[in-house]
């Protein structure tokens, strides 16, 4: 749905860059078919082998379980690696539910398995205790969507691997979300953000769109949206 809504034929190839996402620019690595067993480590060797070829992965979740084996292939090859996740949620649980690697948890995972050296959560509208204690200890720089904008915190100097869960929007843009959470960005906000990104991005995730909860994909059309802006901040360096 979200292919098929970068290819719509209401836009155009170009970024609000100024780029022209040609079909030589970027490849299209096709659909990664999961086991009924091993979904984690298949995700893991998929975006590593297309890291050792060169490539610098988007991945089109799929909820935000699978952000945790992606980076673990960054993490694994990448030293000094800073996460930039927009986001309502901070999905720092220990475990939620009994499950310890559920779309509640990737970014706990993460930190506490030392694949990144920055966590930035930005847009997060649903801070708990416990979440609050799990950035304490893991030293996340969390920017509440009341504290934005915030474009001058996202200068960097490491590698920066995006990870952008679509209910970071309000609902209003993007009603096609599992967890909707009122008081969101807009889709100029978050193009605003991902725009004032200063550092080299070297992969990239789009995660938690729910078709099925889509109305007139709209959400998939923002999705696409955003896909093109962080393909177009991929290419410009």
């Amino acid at each position: 749905m979200i292919r098929k809504a970068f290819r719509c034929d209401s836009s155009n190839s170009w970024t609000e860059s100024g780029i022209e996402l040609s079909p030589k620019s970027f490849l299209d690595a096709g659909d990664l078919e999961l086991p009924a067993a091993g979904e984690s480590a298949t995700i893991e060797n998929a975006v590593g082998n297309l890291l050792d070829r060169g490539k610098a992965p988007v991945c089109l979740g799929g909820d935000h379980s699978i952000t945790y084996p992606i980076v673990r292939a960054f993490g694994k090859r990448f030293a000094d690696l800073t996460l930039v996740h927009f986001d309502a949620h901070p999905d720092l649980y220990d475990e939620f539910e009994g499950n310890r690697y559920s779309h509640a948890c990737p970014f706990a995972r993460i930190m506490e398995a030392g694949l990144a050296t920055r966590l930035i959560q930005v847009g997060i509208r649903t801070m708990n205790a416990h979440q609050r204690k799990q950035a304490d200890r893991f030293g996340v720089e969390v920017v509440e969507m009341r504290e934005l904008p915030a474009l001058a915190r996202l200068k960097f100097s490491a590698p920066v691997y995006l990870s952008f869960d679509i209910d970071v929007l309000d609902p209003a843009f993007a009603p096609g979300i599992s967890h909707r959470e009122p008081g969101g960005m807009s889709v100029r906000e978050a193009i605003a953000h991902l725009q004032a990104v200063k550092g080299e991005i070297v992969g990239a995730d789009i995660v938690e769109y729910n078709p099925k909860q889509d109305v007139s994909q709209l959400t998939a059309m923002g999705c696409a949206k955003i896909l093109k802006e962080i393909l177009g901040k991929m290419i410009t360096g």
